[in-house]
């Protein structure tokens, strides 16, 4: 039979393991810091930067009386190792007790030196610091809360260790630190890709890209963001300055990606529709951004009974949203079916094909 200190080493591991680095599991249920301490914490919606000094603080504290928890629960499970008094025990469980005790004690200490002038000698606070022309690292987080309160940033990562991008930042957070770093003052690098397997009854993989972000100032630490290769458009559409890909890594695109990508290259071979004169070229009414520059026109058959049909509609949208919208309406078992495939118009749904949109000219 199993020893009783032997299953509570078990099982107190496995639950260390998933308080640090909690699953899913544990995230639905609320066993995390975030949830258990989020009247302390506050609102990371509304102040970003002060939310995750109380996290990280809180984090480094909890974290630190895991080894002594493990030694008081062995004093309560296991009598028989004779753990309460401490002077009694083995000189290899005395070691064990101070050095947690110590563990313990100096993390309350860094604890209570970060809180000191509503925390201004907390790491995330220096670093913000050196990102102020002025010194003033309150404002550096307010600028970052601002922007974090958009609706249009990159978010990206699992619980606990997100990669976010607004307008003028770049950051990263993890379970004792948050890396900050301004988009005009920052190098990215594309370091290096993995592929990982996520079936094991088929050959699906993904694909996940380590992009190095370098600062011009030589005392902010360099540091990597990690995402799948299926968000790397929308990280490039959100930030403001190149990615370097010096190693020439291939970036495997995702099927909308791939399919955009060929439906492109057919509009460019298809014959051209010149603008009437006079006429203005309006926004597309799907993305209000780019310029209406397709339009469409039957010219795959000259059968006047084919599947396709005229459209009559002016100009309204742009290539990309117009690919977008042709893939929306196609069976999304049989990606191979597409190019060959019919779609009706978005806006009067007469039904076309790839060869009947056509790059308009001005």
């Amino acid at each position: 039979m199993e020893s009783p200190e032997l299953l509570f080493s078990l099982v107190y591991a496995f639950l260390s393991v998933c308080f640090v680095a909690p699953p899913t599991e544990f995230v639905s249920g609320g066993l995390t810091i975030q949830n258990l301490f989020s009247n302390f914490l506050g609102s990371e919606e509304l102040n970003f930067i002060y939310y995750h000094i109380r996290r990280t603080t809180a984090t480094l504290v909890i974290h630190s009386f895991i080894p002594l928890g493990y030694y008081f629960g062995l004093v309560i499970c296991s009598p028989h190792l004779n753990l309460f008094n401490i002077f009694q025990t083995s000189l290899l469980w005395q070691i064990y007790f101070v050095i947690s005790l110590t563990l313990c004690l100096r993390a309350c200490l860094f604890a209570f030196w970060w809180s000191r002038g509503k925390w201004n000698n907390h790491p995330i606070a220096q670093e913000l610091r050196l990102l102020s022309e002025d010194g003033n690292w309150r404002s550096v987080a307010s600028s970052i809360d601002i922007e974090f309160r958009r609706v249009d940033k990159f978010t990206t990562g699992g619980f606990g260790r997100r990669v976010i991008v607004t307008d003028s930042w770049v950051m990263k957070t993890s379970a004792y630190y948050v890396n900050v770093a301004r988009q005009s003052d920052i190098h990215l690098t594309l370091s290096h890709s993995e592929e990982h397997a996520l079936s094991y009854e088929n050959n699906t993989t993904a694909q996940f890209l380590s992009i190095s972000v370098s600062g011009i100032n030589p005392k902010l630490k360099p540091f990597h963001i990690r995402l799948n290769a299926l968000e790397y458009g929308d990280l490039k559409e959100k930030l403001t300055l190149p990615i370097r890909n010096v190693r020439s890594i291939v970036i495997r695109q995702s099927l909308s990606d791939q399919f955009l990508e060929e439906f492109r290259n057919q509009v460019k071979e298809n014959p051209k529709y010149r603008l009437p004169q006079d006429t203005e070229v309006e926004n597309c009414i799907g993305c209000m951004v780019k310029p209406s520059n397709v339009k469409l026109r039957k010219e795959c058959s000259d059968l006047p009974d084919g599947e396709c049909q005229q459209c009559y509609c002016r100009p309204m949208w742009c290539l990309e949203c117009m690919g977008k919208w042709f893939a929306s309406r196609q069976n999304q078992q049989e990606p191979e079916t597409w190019m060959s495939s019919i779609s009706p118009c978005p806006t009067c749904r007469a039904k076309f094909c790839v060869l009947d949109v056509c790059s308009v000219l001005g």
